[in-house]
């Protein structure tokens, strides 16, 4: 991200023509951020939400005390707004990142908190599948494996779509928050120059961007859901 230049002064907008440079590689931070989260989210959330479903009464590991760790575990990651989160754990972001601001320094607290939020998403998408995939199956002498992979995950691939849609949106939200920690993207520049310097051609860029990203990504997941629901 450039450095400020006069007409980035306290109180003065940045003229429209010179927006450009400013919102791109913010807008390309932003990405990079929910795209890598996305990857782990999709990964780690995904198998967490395949053991909440398989552990639960009607999965293929039926396992109470497993099923319930695996629950308050994922209550618990939900239940702190991103921004108490994001705070909470800056020694271990440190830890594990080495520093406190930067794209890295928000992946960290943006996947722990997009993981178990995937999770349930997964496990709500597999509830809803009829009981009989499963029985079919069972019965067809499929291993648990296979049966995850060719009759849950294949069924469920509609519903997933969705889940992930709505998880990369939450990320998108998560990445503008993150820039009150220095993180990069839209947020940063939303609160640098938007909020701290007055400047409302900045403030309304990055809504726009924000806006139209979200509507982009909706629309985009809607079609695949579409797409891969069987008629």
């Amino acid at each position: 991200m450039r450095i400020p230049t006069e007409s980035a002064a306290v109180g003065t907008d940045t003229p429209w023509n010179e927006l450009p440079a400013l919102m791109l590689p913010a807008y390309g931070q932003t990405w990079a951020m929910v795209g890598i989260v996305m990857v782990l989210v999709i990964f780690f959330g995904g198998i967490m939400g395949l053991a909440l479903f398989n552990t639960d009464r009607q999965g293929l590991f039926p396992h109470d005390k497993s099923h319930a760790a695996l629950s308050w575990f994922v209550n618990m990651g939900r239940s702190l707004p991103f921004l108490v989160l994001m705070a909470a754990i800056i020694p271990f972001t440190k830890w594990v990142t080495g520093t406190t601001i930067g794209i890295w320094a928000a992946v960290v607290p943006m996947t722990i908190a997009g993981i178990p939020f995937f999770a349930r998403l997964v496990q709500n998408a597999l509830n809803d599948l009829p009981k009989e995939n499963l029985a079919v199956g069972l019965v067809t002498g499929g291993s648990p494996l296979q049966i995850i992979g060719a009759t849950q995950i294949r069924e469920a691939l509609p519903a997933l779509a969705s889940a992930v849609t709505l998880n990369t949106i939450s990320m998108v939200e998560y990445s503008a928050i993150a820039g009150t920690i220095g993180a990069g993207g839209i947020g940063y520049l939303a609160v640098t120059y938007g909020y701290q310097r007055f400047d409302m051609n900045v403030m309304l860029a990055t809504i726009l961007a924000l806006i139209l990203t979200v509507q982009a990504v909706q629309f985009l997941g809607d079609r695949i859901a579409r797409a891969l629901t069987r008629p």
